[in-house]
């Protein structure tokens, strides 16, 4: 009886809140839990609870471990069947889901609809504090952290916290020393992939930046913002011992040293110590014969 109505298409059961009906008497009392916010199944371990008993089982490999579809051509496990399905898709070069627009294919239909958000403009994502609109869910998750003040993140060498996973990976590069981004001109590398990107116009020559009053053009947006405060007088960063306003935030770390007295800067030859590297450099003329002007 039940199989027949796969073939009759007959969905007996419906639901009384919504009109949606089904099949099978299970899957309404499933469903029905959407209304009630009723979630039976409760982990033992951590106590999260769940409206089905499947999704119950598939939590629990997070605590176990467990991961029991592994691809055949890599051996890469994973704990959800949809998941290897997914995988499975890079392997064989099936990408199902094409955007009507630009004809870009994508291997998840999830990836497709966040996609199709870039040629409508939806962002169905709102901040309930400051009123910023989002297309990503994640993206609005991150940008809450902002008002929170919330750094999920925490470093397990030196316990610095952070709001973003991605900005934890870059730290725990300080600690590891790994730098996984090279530059194919020179093979200089780099810890951070932007940084990779703004170095290697060192050799393009590239200038993407362009001042829209005098044409000026730079290498790195932060350059050009900096610039910019030249023709709008606009001095943000303020000296919190003398209130001393300046334009650009390394110019008030180098100033704050005039109060604190710190020089970071030390001569490997004769330790004398300055508050700015430039100072440094001019000084090491000296021990190669040359006669510098001041130092600060």
């Amino acid at each position: 009886m039940k199989h027949q109505r796969i073939h009759s298409g007959e969905r007996p059961y419906l639901c009384k809140v919504c009109n949606r009906a089904f099949r099978h008497q299970g899957n309404l009392i499933t469903h029905k839990r959407i209304h009630s916010g009723e979630r039976p199944y409760t982990c033992d371990v951590c106590n999260k609870a769940f409206s089905q008993q499947g999704n119950l089982i598939t939590h629990q490999r997070i605590h176990s471990g467990e991961r029991a579809y592994t691809c055949d051509m890599c051996n890469k496990a994973f704990s959800e069947k949809n998941s290897l399905i997914k995988h499975l898709r890079i392997h064989s070069g099936d990408f199902p889901y094409s955007c009507a627009i630009c004809n870009k294919a994508f291997i998840q239909h999830g990836n497709l609809v966040i996609h199709q958000r870039m040629h409508s403009g939806e962002r169905p994502y709102t901040c309930d504090v400051c009123n910023k609109a989002f297309s990503l869910k994640n993206t609005l998750i991150s940008h809450q952290r902002i008002h929170s003040g919330e750094r999920p993140f925490s470093c397990a060498l030196c316990n610095k916290k952070f709001s973003l996973q991605v900005n934890l990976r870059r730290h725990q590069r300080i600690h590891s020393g790994e730098r996984p981004y090279t530059c194919d001109g020179c093979n200089k590398a780099f810890s951070v992939k932007c940084i990779l990107i703004n170095h290697q116009r060192l050799h393009s020559g590239e200038r993407p930046y362009s001042c829209a009053i005098c044409n000026k053009a730079f290498s790195q947006q932060s350059n050009l913002i900096a610039h910019q405060r030249t023709h709008s007088g606009e001095r943000p960063y303020i000296c919190d011992v003398c209130n001393k306003a300046l334009s650009v935030k390394r110019t008030l770390i180098n100033h704050q040293r005039i109060h604190s007295g710190e020089r970071p800067y030390s001569c490997a030859v004769c330790n004398k110590a300055f508050c700015q590297r430039s100072n440094l450099v001019k000084h090491q003329c000296i021990h190669n014969g040359e006669r510098p002007n001041t130092f600060v």
